[in-house]
């Protein structure tokens, strides 16, 4: 992380399709090395605000800049310093896995040949056989051979590892992680929540169009709950007196609850009074930063209560 300028700049973007507005009042910023995560489920905005970054769409108000240029005007000078995996990949059906990875390459004037075949094994892919021949998982590793055996300094990742099994899903972490060791961007946009936890340095949580969050993972966590589960003599009836705790229950002799993340020193002070047994704190998950946004429209779609105190 440095103090240049940012690689991706977007300030008070606004799209809108029809009556839809897909973007509201958006801002973003990547700085130079940064894994940044883009969280939010379909819909929300996130593969919009990746076309404008590529330059496909244009935005109808806002700033919006990809190494201090315009996307829309200057789209073919940044194409050669950036790379795009989408979640859903689709190939000429009648050339190889490896001739589509070479084409890629030679528009982008990159053909790093050693790179290329060390991704090729990594990702046990077969560059001989027909695209039409792939399965979903191996179009995938098409694409991010492709974007990652490329010299570029930015990669755009929508949803890049769909379709790949858990094994491959840890190569694409060690190769990003291998990314960021040589001072590349990423955006990603993931729905695998452990990805990004591991990967981000930073990330962004987009509802409706609109960040609603944006910092590093640490940061979030203090704006969230942590889980505390505790097993003392003496009565915790006084903890549910506080408004800062929250879904306080009895499990025989332990209780759990939740407090919210500036309370935390308060509440262990408290607990000090009580002739404590044994004690957990548990820092909140990505999934509860997202609930934290989402949960009331899981709850307006019917979903069962216990599934979404589950999933936060």
């Amino acid at each position: 992380m440095t103090d240049a300028a940012p690689v991706i700049y977007a300030h008070g973007l606004e799209k809108s399709f029809g009556p839809v507005q897909a973007l509201n009042d958006l801002h973003l910023d990547i700085a130079p090395g940064e894994v940044h995560g883009y969280l939010g489920p379909n819909g929300a905005g996130k593969s919009v605000t990746m076309r404008i970054l590529l330059g496909l769409l244009r935005p109808d108000a806002g700033t919006v800049q990809v190494f201090g240029r315009n996307p829309w005007t200057h789209a073919v000078e940044l194409h050669k310093r950036l790379a795009y995996v989408p979640g859903d990949v689709e190939l000429w059906p009648n050339l190889t896995g490896g001739e589509v990875i070479d084409m890629f390459l030679r528009l982008r004037g990159h053909r790093n040949r050693q790179r290329r075949e060390e991704l090729i094994e990594r990702f046990n892919l077969d560059p001989r056989k027909k695209a039409r021949t792939y399965s979903k998982g191996n179009r995938q590793k098409v694409a991010l051979i492709a974007a990652l055996a490329s010299d570029v300094d930015l990669l755009l990742l929508d949803e890049p590892t769909a379709g790949l099994d858990p094994l491959m899903e840890a190569v694409f972490q060690e190769v990003i992680s291998e990314v960021k060791a040589e001072g590349r961007s990423v955006l990603l946009s993931s729905h695998i929540l452990a990805q990004v936890e591991a990967l981000s340095d930073r990330i962004s949580i987009i509802r409706n169009g609109h960040i609603v969050e944006s910092g590093t993972l640490s940061d979030l966590r203090h704006m969230t709950r942590t889980t505390i589960e505790v097993d003392a003599v003496g009565s915790t009836d006084q903890l549910a007196e506080q408004s800062f705790i929250h879904d306080l229950r009895q499990h025989g002799e332990y209780t759990s609850f939740e407090v919210d993340g500036d309370h935390v020193q308060q509440v262990m002070e408290m607990l000090t009074q009580l002739q404590i047994r044994s004690i957990q704190a548990h820092p909140p998950t990505l999934e509860q930063l997202l609930m934290r946004h989402y949960g009331d429209d899981l709850a307006a779609r019917g979903v069962d209560e216990m599934i979404t105190k589950k999933v936060s």
